[in-house]
């Protein structure tokens, strides 16, 4: 391994200041090295979706993703949306709609659906489904997932 680099960046809106090897993918830093365990290690291939955070609003795979790329940027997470009194309208959604099952997928999901509706305030269901394409599910076949994010774009919040 190469010797570790000071990587400043923002992280769920606050600045962050963090040593890192130059080959240390973003899913690595944020669950070992800082606890961010909210995002979820599923493929390892960036064919599932589970690591999904957004790096400057953009959804982004964090296990193909160099960690040193986030240096200067902001990284969201999944713990950066969920407000400190609760849910998000899209994670309250996604409960109301029984878009979770085991969960496993689900940060992903969020963080897509986010990125979704901040752009897009009332996405149509074309839309949900290109979004959210590179999110897999194996629980909930995808229908209420959808319904969920629908809901939140009808009501215009995400």
């Amino acid at each position: 391994m190469s010797s570790p680099e000071l990587l400043r960046f923002r992280l769920n809106g606050h600045p962050a200041e963090t040593a890192c090897e130059p080959e240390r993918i973003l899913l690595d830093l944020l669950r070992d090295d800082l606890g961010l365990t909210g995002t979820k290690r599923g493929c390892d291939l960036g064919t599932c979706g589970c690591c999904t955070v957004l790096l400057d609003g953009r959804p982004t795979l964090s296990c193909l993703t160099l960690a040193r790329l986030a240096g200067g940027h902001e990284v969201t997470t999944i713990e950066g949306v969920t407000p400190s009194n609760g849910l998000s309208p899209v994670q309250r959604a996604f409960v109301e709609h029984g878009a979770t099952q085991c969960g496993f997928c689900t940060p992903g999901f969020v963080m897509t659906a986010t990125a979704l509706l901040r752009d897009v305030r009332q996405p149509s269901r074309e839309e949900i489904e290109r979004a959210i394409s590179g999110n897999l599910c194996r629980c909930t076949g995808y229908r209420k997932i959808v319904e969920a994010i629908e809901a939140v774009g009808r009501e215009g919040a995400p």
